[in-house]
Parts: structure tokens; sequence; C-alpha cells
């Protein structure tokens, strides 16, 4: 995925969405990628954005989202 940037990693599939669709809803376009290994069901989940949003997504992770 050439031209975007990981910006939040989880080994929940749950908390992926929740961060794609936190900064979807501030026009930030995002995706979920498995980095996952299918076989062993080992890794994680990555939200990235393009390079362009990478400082506007990380504030908006850290300031808008808690999980605690």
């Amino acid at each position: 995925m050439k031209g975007w940037a990981p910006v939040y990693k989880t080994d929940l599939l749950y908390r992926a969405e929740i961060v794609k669709a936190v900064l979807q809803d501030n026009d930030i376009a995002a995706v979920v990628v498995d980095k996952r290994d299918s076989n062993y069901q080992i890794g994680h989940y990555e939200v990235h954005v393009a390079a362009d949003d990478v400082l506007k997504a990380i504030k908006l992770i850290q300031d808008d989202i808690s999980f605690e």
C-alpha cells in the first residue's frame, strides 16, 4: 500500500474498526490491514491512513479514543 502509513496497531479487530470509524467520521480515509498469520492466528491489525494525514490521525487517536 504505497502512500499509506500505519497509525494504530492492536490485537483486537473491533478496536481497529472503532479507530477506523472515528478517523472516517473526521474526514480521514482509513483502512484496516490484517497482519495476522492465518495458519496460527498470531499477529495484529493495523489502521493505515494516507501519508498526508498521519499527524492529524495520530493526534485524533491520542485525544479522542480511549479503550480503558
